[in-house]
């Protein structure tokens, strides 16, 4: 009987030698599924993955070749990916719903000789975007169309003229984006071992279960890919793919497969909850969902308490970047008060430091800057300026985003140092403001953020989207229900807009602060904090 523990596979150097120990141990389990129900086995990951890479190597993509890849999430993205790995190749995903400007800088900064594209999807010709880039660019990559389909399959070869699989799992072969806001997005650098590390603490701590059912409704180009994928083959059970979310389809494929865990940020919390209160009470939205989980973006510990009540599953949150992908993580051992209020503590293999401007360390329960070191952390951008910016003197890694551990080592996120609002001298916590006001009724989300004041430096804006059928929110409400919270009277909003919708990004649906920013900066700002005499 082979005793292989989660723990021991978590040891292994390479992702691909992670991919053949497991197929090794359950070659006959289901490792994908997909909404047309198809599957995958980990056997068949492992071996069709090697035809596929043998395919590649014969049209020129060798041990070290750059290949930038933007597909949806299907089956044969994944089988590219591992692929690409048992070759020992650099790829660089690109989320499928960026364009022109995000994948000419990507091929640009990497010089990728390679471009894996859908052909067309949801109504966009890539073929058309990478020949326009093409024109651009000094070296062109060889653009390869692959979109499931009998007329542009993966390559397949003999996987007998392939070199050996890589052995080192310490070199840079990943090159994630971050987020692009009003600047292009960054290279970020991993290895195998740093996403092993990322996956391994995602998997340990939500205690999964080789008979669960996992779900990934974000692009698999998302860092949050092969985090996943990692969990997977660390605990032996199948995941089910999107490629493309809507939740009318989705609530028919989690029901049919026996979904187990599902999530990804807390735009997702929020849709699972609105179609839960469609439902007579007493009937669960998902009658086999055991857990929420997911990171990404705040999350309000209203929602918490909403998931749980109304679900009647648990919720674990999550903090993860581009940079590091899971960085701290809720435990389902957690107290109600911690999963609500915290983003769980870290592994034992990341360290945290919360530190003073100065990177001095601060003791638990004072807020300064998170500070991160750890195999799961990057190992830096393509840029070396931007390398030698984001690491301090000690190898920490400064994420930019402020908040203190607790006693009993959680961590709490109070907000970006970037998203504190300095008004007349005193720093506010946008965090503060919008887990407040998430908690009112006539509030569906809420972003906060400081906008030019030439009298008091910065003000306090709220932007809210507000429910359906909800009464116009005014700024007196607003404020009457922030004092009424206990808030203090220099925090409290100087002006309220109400938005259709907040802004938001492509993958894990974070709002988008500086598109608000953007929009209110230039308004002109009367007398409009009458509703409140905070002077």
């Amino acid at each position: 009987m082979d005793t292989t523990t989660p723990n021991d596979l978590a040891a292994s150097r390479t992702l691909w030698e992670l991919i053949a120990r497991r197929a090794a141990l359950t070659p006959d389990a289901a490792v994908l599924l997909d909404t047309a129900d198809r599957h995958l086995t980990f056997g068949e990951l492992h071996d069709r993955a090697e035809r596929v890479a043998a395919g590649l190597y014969g049209i020129g993509v060798h041990p070290g070749s750059r290949v930038c890849w933007q597909l949806p999430t299907r089956i044969e993205t994944v089988l590219l990916s591992a692929a690409l790995a048992r070759l020992g190749a650099v790829q660089t995903p690109v989320i499928p719903l960026y364009r022109d400007r995000e994948v000419g800088h990507a091929l640009r900064e990497t010089g990728a000789a390679h471009l894996v594209i859908p052909g067309e999807w949801r109504g966009f010709d890539f073929t058309a975007m990478a020949d326009r880039l093409a024109r651009g660019l000094p070296r062109p990559p060889a653009a390869l169309i692959v979109d499931g389909t009998p007329r542009h399959p993966l390559p397949d070869g003999d996987p007998s003229v392939l070199p050996s699989a890589p052995s080192d799992g310490t070199e840079v072969r990943w090159i994630y984006w971050t987020s692009g806001t009003t600047s292009t997005p960054k290279g970020v650098l991993h290895t195998d071992r740093s996403l092993i590390a990322g996956g391994s603490c995602l998997a340990h701590a939500l205690r999964m279960r080789s008979h669960d059912v996992g779900s990934i409704a974000f692009p698999y180009a998302h860092i949050g890919g092969p985090d996943y994928l990692v969990m997977l083959l660390l605990y032996g059970f199948p995941a089910l793919l999107f490629e493309h979310f809507a939740m009318e389809d989705a609530l028919d494929a989690y029901r049919r497969h026996g979904v187990t865990l599902a999530g990804g940020s807390t735009a997702f919390y929020t849709l699972f909850l609105a179609e839960q209160r469609k439902l007579p009470p007493g009937t669960q939205l998902i009658p086999s969902l055991r857990l929420l989980a997911g990171g990404g973006a705040p999350k309000p510990p209203e929602v918490y308490y909403d998931v749980v009540r109304e679900l009647g599953c648990q919720l674990t949150h999550g903090y993860g970047m581009t940079e590091a992908p899971m960085i701290t993580i809720g435990r389902p051992t957690d107290t109600p008060e911690q999963l609500a209020t915290t983003e769980g503590p870290p592994p034992a293999a990341m360290e945290i430091r919360i530190t003073d401007p100065d990177g001095k360390p601060l003791p638990p329960g004072a807020d300064g800057e998170v500070r991160l070191r750890g195999e799961a952390v990057c190992h830096g951008y393509l840029d070396p300026a931007q390398t030698a910016e984001a690491f301090d003197e000690d190898g920490f890694f400064r994420t930019g985003d402020l908040g203190h551990l607790t006693h009993e080592g959680h961590l709490v996120l109070t907000g970006r140092l970037k998203d504190i609002i300095i008004r007349k001298g005193e720093n506010i916590s946008a965090k503060e403001i919008e887990d407040l006001l998430y908690a009112h009724p006539a509030v569906g989300d809420v972003a906060v953020i400081g906008l030019p004041d030439h009298q008091r430096g910065e003000r306090v804006c709220a932007i809210v989207e507000q429910p359906p059928g909800a009464a116009p929110l005014t700024l007196a409400e607003a404020t009457a229900y922030l004092r009424s919270r206990g808030l203090s009277v220099h925090k409290l909003p100087e002006q309220l807009e109400i938005v259709d919708a907040l802004p938001r990004g492509d993958t894990l649906r974070k709002v988008l602060k500086y598109k608000l920013r953007e929009r209110y900066g230039d308004h002109r700002y009367g007398d409009r904090d009458a509703a409140r005499k905070a002077e």
